[in-house]
């Protein structure tokens, strides 16, 4: 990383982290898709997806991920390509897609973390 004050964090990735933050936040206060709960989509659970999705999230504004979580995390990531086209409820098509832009974000911040 790069040098700075002690204890601050560098610019881009501070500001990533703010931004991982607010979306963290913002995702938890918008009510799950009714209509997705108890729902498989191309193999995945959507309430899964969804607490496993913002789980990884949230523990990347925690700390550094383990190389495993950092694997399962990216592999996660993936299911995004089935899920997202196969759903038809324009509410969930939403949540899930600010749901992937979120874990994305994460998964940029766990990857700066890691340089």
């Amino acid at each position: 990383m790069a040098v700075g004050v002690p204890g601050e964090e560098p610019g881009a990735f501070k500001e990533m982290r703010d931004a991982l933050t607010l979306m963290a936040a913002a995702h938890m206060s918008r009510p799950f898709p009714p209509g997705a709960r108890g729902m498989d989509v191309a193999g995945q659970d959507l309430v899964l997806l969804d607490a496993d999705a913002y789980a990884y999230s949230a523990n990347v504004l925690k700390g550094p991920l383990s190389d495993r979580q950092y694997a399962d995390f990216t592999r996660l990531m993936a299911v995004f390509d089935a899920v997202l086209p196969a759903l038809d409820d324009p509410y969930a098509a939403g949540y899930y897609a600010r749901l992937h832009d979120m874990a994305a974000l994460a998964l940029e911040v766990e990857a700066l973390r890691r340089k």
